[in-house]
């Protein structure tokens, strides 16, 4: 499958109605969702009392950097070597926070803003979405 036909794929299923793709072929397998959270997890649900409001998750705030492409994240630059970014680091425009694997082909991920990394949400090695946030600057 050449970048041209996984480009429209993509494009066809912003378009559409559905919700959730998983396509495999001979050595080439591509998951699409809309929803935030992978459609195999589970979602968990809060009760509250009578008169309660129901607790927010937490979520850091801040400028979230989202992943252009889908891909392989990678936090650093190969195997064993010192993660780019971690919690807490201090960060500036242009700065490289991760790698995008998409095709063989690596695109380093940079800082759009100066800040503070509040959090980083996606694991070493974990296949990435189109608009998925990767971590938080804040």
């Amino acid at each position: 499958m050449n970048l041209k036909e996984i480009q429209t794929i993509i494009r066809n299923f912003e378009k559409s109605d559905l919700t959730y793709l998983e396509l495999e072929t001979e050595g080439f397998k591509i998951k699409l969702s809309k929803n935030r959270q992978d459609p195999e997890t589970p979602k968990t649900e809060t009760k509250a009392e009578p008169g309660e409001s129901p607790a927010a998750p937490e979520k850091p705030e801040g400028y979230a950097v989202r992943s252009p492409l889908v891909g392989t994240f990678y936090a650093a630059p190969a195997p064993g070597e010192k993660p780019f970014v971690a919690v807490g680091d201090r960060v500036e425009a242009g700065q490289t926070l991760c790698i995008i694997e998409a095709m063989k082909i690596m695109n380093e991920i940079t800082a759009p803003v100066s800040g503070v990394i509040a959090s980083i949400n996606v694991e070493n090695g974990a296949f990435v979405g189109y608009d998925q946030v990767l971590m938080v600057i804040a």
